[in-house]
């Protein structure tokens, strides 16, 4: 856990995906700078609030280890779907190295059935709210944190503003850090930035 940053007024790129729909309504309701409770807080989604299933449920959707699933897949196609350079197809495409098929929606369905909220948190995350912090998600996670959404309702307490498919950047990026500061419009010692890895950390503190 660690210190971070938030933002006002922000029209993603491409009008026309469910992700970009739910942003723009995200973005519309976000306080004026003079009415905000500080600091802002910005969660980090995958094993802070949700458990990542990639770890356990995917390599046995494969039926594979993780060491060689890792070896097979395609180095950087879930970075770039991460980043919103690919769609899904094109992930199903590139996904392993050798090109070989597998049942995408079958993928999907693994990844919905292995979300969860991971304990504790909700409670945490109702309280927060209940005591009227402001919350964004900035998080490395691709469109299919819809899916997570659809199942959790994390915009109950937060909003998915900060999604590395919708601002085109990632963790632990220095950019992407000062885009969530200059969309924001805060200092960033009126930001807490909380993730379970120190790795995506270091950054905010430069």
């Amino acid at each position: 856990m660690a210190l971070l940053l938030r933002y006002t007024v922000f029209i993603p790129p491409k009008p026309n995906s469910k992700s970009v729909r739910m942003s723009q309504s995200i973005t519309s309701s976000l306080p004026s700078s003079e009415k905000r409770k500080l600091p802002i807080l910005l969660f980090d989604v995958m094993d802070t609030i949700v458990r990542d299933p990639f770890y356990q449920d995917v390599p046995a959707f494969f039926r594979m280890p993780m060491k060689e699933l890792i070896e097979c897949k395609h180095p950087t196609a879930w970075i770039d779907f991460e980043l919103g350079l690919i769609n899904e197809t094109d992930l199903a495409r590139k996904f392993f190295k050798d090109g070989r098929t597998f049942d995408l929606e079958g993928l999907k369905e693994c990844m919905r059935r292995g979300y969860s909220y991971t304990d504790g948190v909700e409670t945490l995350l109702r309280r927060l709210k209940q005591n009227n912090y402001e919350m964004h998600a900035f998080t490395n996670y691709p469109s299919w944190y819809t899916i997570i959404e659809d199942k959790l309702k994390i915009s109950k307490y937060l909003s998915w503003t900060f999604c590395s498919c919708i601002i085109g950047k990632r963790k632990p990026a220095v950019d992407s850090y000062l885009e969530v500061l200059r969309r924001l419009k805060v200092e960033p010692s009126n930001c807490i930035f909380i993730d379970d890895r120190s790795s995506k950390l270091h950054q905010s503190k430069c």
